[in-house]
């Protein structure tokens, strides 16, 4: 018979749980999975989630999508929560919207997605969602692996175990880019060791990563990504992104018969340069943080009764400065309001802590209760070290009324919010799970959108960005297949955005509402399926004219937010030592402006792969990407009067060489 389909293992309270347990739209993907797909970019990886699309940009940038449009323009960064090993990869208010680039998703034990706002567990930017990469613990198997590919692609990793109580990985790729100027060079490292202490079980890691890049900037013109020249092209080659980060975390677990104990001490630092070539001056970007902090949590199981409790604490100093080198281009008003010098120069301290509580009763023998609230505060202290204003750097004032770029006085910011969660789950079998679940999900306002202002704002009066959620899911489970399917509402409210005088401002609402389906099961012996799919309306909630004339009228789409979306994986074993894959990955059409007026008419992509195994431990793999050569966009704009696209990769080739003694 078929062999049976693999327990799906999460871990939503910090510790392993059947996902069919869990009242939430919480699937993963296992190690053994992330290392068939091998995914040069994160889009390859997490396009197999329902309900997510990581819109691939230059190099290793990209743009989040999970239950929501595209996250694009202001109040894009920070929707969705980025996890090591369930620690924040960020503070609350210092976001990068390609921060999906510090994790190492290329080694990872498993890679989880939350649909949706998080639990208690989870507090600021868990909005739209939340990404959990889970790293290996000691003594996981280890390998070595080869790569090369289209473009001058190479792409090295090796991991192992020093000793039963370490773990050590690292991944290196160079990519020449398939248009001019666009390579990169990315490298990741992860080390850990376990120990006991304290009459508990501690695990201290480190992990880092490391991205030097030359960055393409749009092709203009109605379908320019199909034009053979242009999609070559790059009208920024001098752009680039250099950025680091580096984490060291340590988490040390205690069970004294039914009480557990969860603390994870941090430690963080990142930093980043680059140039944005999207401006008309041009201006060089320079940024980074240090931030430290802690999560801690208990649990006591007791007749029935889970109940946990814990504490969040994150402090951090960040900074940022922005410099122009030269005149911009364009008309006399853009190079008079954009002058040469320094535009900002401020550092943050900010500090957030949260206090949660959540209990799980059960109501019946098939029926559990989940309620949960958590209560979050977070303070900035800005400091301005420029001249306050709106003038050049030496303090002469800019014609036209000013210069576009407006630096306020040195104040403080408090943002309080409390997040209630509950949910209903019900065990109609043993295999099948019934659950309904209301949520809310906050986002205070980032420091870039308090303290980087433009347009002679001085003060930019913001409130948190909340989204209400209601959910009702089933999972069904036999011996071949799991079936995963969910329909969603939400509402998001004081979303931020830029008015018609060019200020930041909140006010921004928009509904969300949709299915998603997961499919993973086999149809022979030999043929498996797994597929993920998604429906979904993301619409504007208000009326507003906003900066360069923009229009939100309610009900419209939301610009970038496709209607369906979804991959079909077919995985075929011909022979014990052969593997055949075949994938069809498509996205629907959708807006590229808010008056929805212009659009993007979708694309669907086949990929192909092949696992050789010639020999014990060793594994050849050849995977060809864009099997029929399409000419699309990765990424599809209406801006300034153009159509603005990042064209889509050609057809490619890679080919790797894996040792992995271990299995």
């Amino acid at each position: 018979g078929a062999p049976a389909i693999e327990e799906i293992v999460v871990t939503s309270e910090r510790r392993e749980l059947d996902s069919a347990f869990v009242p939430a739209s919480l699937s993963a993907l296992d190690a053994s999975r992330i290392a068939a797909i091998n995914a040069v970019h994160p889009h390859e990886l997490l396009l197999r989630f329902p309900g997510v699309w990581l819109s691939r940009g230059s190099g290793q940038e990209s743009l989040p999508a999970i239950r929501s449009p595209v996250l694009t323009g202001a109040g894009a960064c920070g929707a969705i929560l980025t996890l090591e090993d369930g620690i924040p990869t960020r503070p609350a208010g210092f976001c990068n919207v390609n921060q999906v680039f510090e994790l190492n998703t290329e080694q990872a034990a498993a890679v989880e997605v939350l649909r949706g706002p998080g639990n208690v567990l989870y507090g600021s930017n868990a909005l739209h969602g939340v990404i959990n990469v889970l790293m290996p613990g000691p003594g996981a198997p280890g390998y070595a692996a080869l790569e090369a590919g289209a473009n001058d692609y190479f792409r090295v990793q090796a991991a192992g175990a020093p000793s039963p109580a370490s773990y050590a990985s690292l991944v290196y790729a160079d990519d020449g880019g398939f248009r001019v100027n666009t390579g990169y060079r990315q490298a990741k490292a992860y080390a850990t060791a376990g120990l006991k202490a304290g009459g508990g079980d501690l695990r201290v890691a480190f992990s880092a990563s490391d991205l030097d890049q030359e960055t393409g900037g749009y092709i203009e013109g109605e379908a320019a990504y199909e034009d053979p020249v242009l999609r070559l092209s790059n009208p920024n080659p001098d752009s680039f992104r250099e950025a680091g980060s580096q984490r060291l975390y340590a988490i040390w677990t205690r069970e004294d018969g039914d009480r557990r104990i969860d603390v994870r001490p941090y430690l963080r630092h990142s930093d980043m340069r680059f140039l944005q070539h999207f401006l008309p001056g041009q201006p060089l970007e320079e940024n980074g943080q240090t931030s430290t902090g802690f999560l801690a949590l208990v649990q006591q199981d007791d007749d029935g009764r889970r109940l946990m409790a814990g504490i969040d604490l994150d402090v951090s100093e960040s900074w940022v400065e922005e410099t122009q080198a030269g005149l911009a281009v364009g008309s006399p008003f853009l190079v008079a309001t954009r002058p040469p010098g320094k535009h900002y120069d401020y550092t943050v301290t900010g500090v957030t802590a949260a206090a949660y509580a959540q209990g799980q009763w059960a109501l019946a023998p098939s029926l559990e209760l989940t309620a949960g609230l958590r209560a979050e505060t977070t303070w900035y202290d800005y400091d301005n070290r420029m001249l306050d204003g709106n003038t050049r750097d030496d303090g002469v004032p800019c014609d036209f009324g000013g210069c576009l770029y407006t630096r306020p006085g040195d104040r403080s910011d408090r943002y309080s919010d409390v997040a209630p969660h509950l949910a209903l789950d019900w065990a109609v079998r043993e295999s099948l799970h019934a659950y309904a679940r209301l949520a809310r999900g906050f986002r205070p306002p980032q420091a870039t959108e308090l303290y980087r202002l433009q347009s002679g704002q001085d003060v930019a009066d913001l409130d948190s960005e909340t989204v209400d959620s209601a959910e009702i899911g089933v999972r069904a489970r036999t011996g071949r297949w799991l079936i995963d399917g969910v329909v969603f509402a939400m509402r998001k409210e004081d979303s931020v955005l830029r008015d018609a005088s060019g200020f930041n401002v909140s006010g921004g609402r928009s509904r969300h509402s949709g299915l998603e389906a997961n499919v993973d099961g086999y149809l022979t012996p030999r043929l498996r399926l797994a597929a993920a799919a998604t429906l979904a309306r993301h619409t504007y909630d208000f009326d507003r004219v906003a900066a360069l004339g923009e229009t939100f009228v309610s009900g419209r789409d939301v610009d970038t937010a496709p209607r369906w979306f979804g991959s079909v994986d077919l995985y075929y074993t011909a022979f014990d030592w052969l593997e055949l894959a075949l994938q069809w990955t498509a996205i629907g059409e959708y807006y590229l402006d808010a008056e929805n007026e212009h659009e993007y008419p979708g694309h669907s992509l086949v990929n192909v792969r092949a696992t050789v195994v010639p020999a014990a431990a060793w594994e050849i793999s050849f995977r060809l990407y864009n099997l029929a050569d399409e000419r699309y966009a990765d990424r599809a704009d209406y801006a300034f009067g153009d159509y603005r696209y990042f064209p889509g990769r050609a057809r490619e080739l890679f080919v790797e060489l894996r040792w992995a003694p271990g299995g």
